[in-house]
């Protein structure tokens, strides 16, 4: 089922949640591992994160560096297709991204996953590799998430980038987007980057999933703004709940977004581990709770591989 028809037929607001992968090396029962928990909350659909290959320079003996490109984790078909083995009757929606693939890669690992039966996706750009300060395509990819709506759309159409193909099937692939309630860092202003995320909709996107974010006015001003732009497809808001101290430093520096006062307040005051865990997840059950009081269709939740915190919270919102 598509999400789009899930949000639309939906009684109630629901959970859904978003994995990444295991590390190139492990097996899928590490996968498995993190979603067996969640399924007792029956999600509608899953999530699966995708993650460009990296570029490393490895030492010779000579003193000099050899370039290497590795991919750190297993590809995004092999992936979907070890859950479908194991929760035939989910619906899961991989991620597929611009970063590191040219238009004919793209192409190709969209229709691999219709082969598999895939029907949801969520388009993204993605982010620069280490060492770039900026995302950069590469020479025949594309730049921006609008672009590669728009192939999907086409590919629904039947239209394929190789004009060779005549008659070809034409895919039925419901289209989720990201988006930034605090705007991207790379955006000069929150009303530039939601006329970028305009062009995404227009492009054909069904539905919009946010950054995780942890002060909910920003949300709902957000999207009081789409709405004034004339965006009028759902929004459901992405959550991930702090899990330790050290976070209020990181994840500002990872995800350019801001830490309530009053959460920074309670982080410091946790005099263990433990403290500031549950912190995290008290803070998450809260928003949650607004969230879901205030309208929002769905709530995302961000596992990072580690379920326990955000089964906790969705045990006590749901």
């Amino acid at each position: 089922m598509k999400v789009i028809d899930i949000l639309k037929s939906s009684q109630r607001p629901f959970a859904s949640f978003e994995l990444v992968p295991p590390l190139k090396g492990s097996d899928a029962a590490r996968l498995y591992a993190s979603i067996d928990p969640l399924m007792a909350f029956n999600p509608p659909f899953i999530n699966v994160t995708c993650h460009r290959d990296e570029v490393e320079y490895v030492p010779n003996h000579d003193g000099t560096y050899t370039k290497m490109t590795l991919a750190k984790r297993p590809g995004t078909v092999a992936i979907v297709a070890a859950i479908m083995h194991r929760y035939p009757t989910l619906e899961i929606v991989p991620h597929v991204i611009c970063g590191g693939a040219s238009r004919s890669r793209v192409e190709s690992e969209l229709l691999d996953l219709y082969f598999l039966g895939i029907r949801n996706v969520v388009a993204l750009r993605g982010d620069a590799i280490p060492g770039q300060r900026f995302f950069i395509p590469e020479s025949d990819g594309f730049a921006h998430s609008s672009q590669l709506v728009a192939m999907i759309h086409n590919l629904n159409q039947g239209r394929y980038l190789d004009p060779t193909v005549k008659n070809g099937l034409a895919t039925d692939f419901c289209v989720g987007v990201a988006a930034y309630p605090e705007k991207h860092y790379e955006a000069a202003n929150l009303d530039t980057d939601i006329q970028n995320l305009k062009r995404k909709v227009e492009a054909g996107a069904d539905y919009i999933v946010t950054q995780m974010f942890f002060d909910n006015a920003q949300y709902f001003r957000f999207v009081d703004k789409l709405r004034q732009a004339g965006i009028t497809v759902p929004v459901i808001p992405g959550l991930k709940p702090i899990s330790s101290q050290r976070q209020v430093e990181l994840l500002p520096r990872s995800f350019h977004i801001d830490i309530p006062q009053p959460l920074v307040d309670r982080l410091d005051k946790a005099r263990t581990a433990d403290d500031a865990y549950q912190t995290g997840i008290e803070w998450a059950i809260g928003q949650s709770q607004d969230l879901l009081a205030h309208g929002a269709p769905a709530i995302h939740y961000y596992t990072m591989a580690k379920t326990d915190n955000v089964c906790q919270i969705v045990s006590a919102v749901f």
